[in-house]
Formats: structure tokens, C-alpha cells, sequence
């Protein structure tokens, strides 16, 4: 891993959250991806159950529904991330994920963000904590 294919990696993540398209999801995480939406989290475990997750769908195995995301209204959220420390297998980034009230209008919500993921070797994520921080 470099800071490079980090920054691809990091611009993929952010096109699938804005597409919610399930293979291109997908394709950033390995089979047994190990997912925290937030750092005291239980993981979600597993591609197929990361998917469904973002995808506001709960996990099927599970009794209740904490594993599943919220989707985003298309055009109410932008975000921006970068690698700031690539060791190996192990990256960190930190940015900015910014919520509209409606597509082009005012800010709701800024959360700066910082990502602490692992990477297999054939590039994709098998391990991914997010810290996060809601702006005043």
C-alpha cells in the first residue's frame, strides 16, 4: 500500500457511498472485511453483510437492525478524505464529511473524520475503524 493507491482507494470509497451501488461497494472490501461504523461499535462482518449494511438493510443473522446504515438523500452529503499515514498494510486518513438540508443547500451538519483501515493484499479493506467528530 501506498499513499497513492491509498487516495484511489479513499476517492472509491466516497463514489460507492454517493452511488450506494452494491458492486461498487463491494469491491472495496475483502470477503471477511471487519467494518466500525465508529470506534465502540460491534463490527460488521463480512462483504456481503457490509454491503447490506450501507445499503440500510439489516444484517439477515442479526436480531436487530443497529447494523444497518441510514442512506443519505443524493446531493445532501460531500466528503473529502486522505491518507495521512500509510505503514504497510495499515493506512490513516482523516477529512471531512459535510450534510445540506436539501442538494445545494445550506449546511447542516460537518463531521471531520479520521479512518484507521487495513488492507489486504490484492488492495482491498479488511479492516476499517472510523473516529469521528460532529463540528460545533
Amino acid at each position: 500500500m501506498d499513499r497513492t493507491h491509498a487516495q484511489t482507494w479513499l476517492d472509491a470509497y466516497v463514489t460507492a457511498w454517493k452511488s450506494y451501488d452494491a458492486d461498487e461497494i463491494g469491491a472495496l472490501f475483502s470477503d471477511d472485511v471487519s467494518y466500525r461504523y465508529y470506534a465502540y461499535a460491534e463490527p460488521v462482518v463480512g462483504r456481503a453483510a457490509l454491503v447490506a449494511s450501507w445499503l440500510g438493510e439489516p444484517d439477515s443473522t442479526e436480531a436487530d437492525s443497529s447494523t444497518a446504515s441510514t442512506r443519505d438523500a443524493p446531493g445532501t452529503y460531500e466528503a473529502a478524505y486522505a491518507p495521512v499515514a500509510v505503514d504497510g498494510d495499515v493506512v490513516v486518513a482523516t477529512g471531512t464529511s459535510t450534510y445540506y438540508d436539501e442538494p445545494g443547500g445550506a449546511v447542516t451538519q460537518v463531521f471531520d473524520n479520521c479512518f484507521v483501515m487495513r488492507f489486504d493484499d490484492a488492495g482491498r479493506c479488511c479492516a476499517f475503524t472510523e473516529y469521528y467528530t460532529k463540528r460545533p
